[in-house]
């Protein structure tokens, strides 16, 4: 006797970002990752969060860096609109992360939210360079 069934779920949300730069790409994903959430053209930039992050390499530091915009944006209740890198370090340890992300305290009456971002997964995780460009692309779990 089975107890258990099978359902069809379409939770997930994927995101591709490109860039001159490894920090463009990062910069531009974690953007699109916000614009899944909400409008963010409707989201001011009056408060200013530094995000330090780290991983073994560049696709792992995608991931890892919007996890921490995710969290941060949960603890503190803000929306951010933009982020930006203002250090990227290579060591023989990984790479290391250093930004700014810029967005406003959460306003029910102004910002529509359309879907919750539980996390940035390993899952489609992909960094390519080719012709110049940086591509980042990893699976929003929703």
């Amino acid at each position: 006797m089975m107890t258990y069934e099978y359902l069809d779920h379409e939770a997930d949300v994927g995101i591709r970002a490109s860039g001159a730069t490894l920090e463009e790409a990062i910069a531009d994903g974690a953007r699109a990752m916000f614009g899944v959430m909400t409008d963010i053209n409707r989201v001011g930039r009056s408060v200013e969060v530094p995000i330090r992050c780290q991983a073994d390499d560049p696709a792992a530091l995608f991931v890892e860096c919007l996890n921490e915009l995710l969290f941060q944006s949960d603890v503190r209740h803000l929306l951010f609109a933009d982020f930006q890198v203002t250090r990227l370090a290579h060591t023989g340890a990984g790479y290391t992360l250093e930004g700014v992300a810029r967005g406003e305290p959460l306003d029910a009456t102004k910002h529509d939210l359309w879907t919750e971002v539980k996390a940035a997964t390993y899952a489609g995780l992909r960094y390519d360079v080719e012709d110049g460009r940086h591509t980042l692309q990893c699976v929003l779990d929703v």
